[in-house]
């Protein structure tokens, strides 16, 4: 074919691979102007299934909106991959945390089912420091998995 005739690309960089939505998304998801509009992208990121949309969620789990924080906590349960264990077992055990998010970290570790994530779980279960409502939370999570 003659080069004349094919479509010109308006960025040199559109031809190579791994462009698209998980891009896109986690751009939204990271510096959207309104809160609705990062959530949306956070939720789409989760339910993507493609391990390039842990990152940029692994950055959310520190934003200062709880709400942002809850949604990319649960996207990374929905993702269901180990490389997130450790954040969310600071997340979990961080007691200046709401409590409905460490309870969610702890739910996305059960999702992730990891030896470190069950080995976190279990550990955080036996810490009698921990706050006791949690505690019992976490263990009746790790009977229902079966891993307790």
């Amino acid at each position: 074919m003659d080069a004349s005739a094919e479509k010109p690309r308006e960025n040199w960089y559109d031809s190579f691979p791994g462009r698209g939505i998980v891009y896109d998304l986690s751009y939204t998801a990271l510096s959207a102007p309104d809160k609705e509009g990062r959530l949306r992208a956070v939720v789409a990121l989760g339910k993507t299934g493609d391990p390039r949309a842990v990152r940029p969620l692994i950055d959310l789990v520190a934003d200062n909106d709880p709400v942002i924080r809850r949604g990319a906590i649960a996207a990374l349960g929905d993702l269901r991959s180990g490389r997130p264990v450790e954040i969310l077992i600071e997340r979990l055990r961080d007691r200046n945390e709401q409590v409905d998010i460490r309870r969610l970290a702890s739910d996305s570790l059960a999702a992730i089912r990891s030896t470190g994530a069950l080995y976190g779980l279990r550990e955080f279960s036996a810490d009698t420091n921990e706050d006791p409502d949690l505690r019992s939370y976490v263990t009746a999570l790790l009977g229902r998995t079966g891993t307790w």
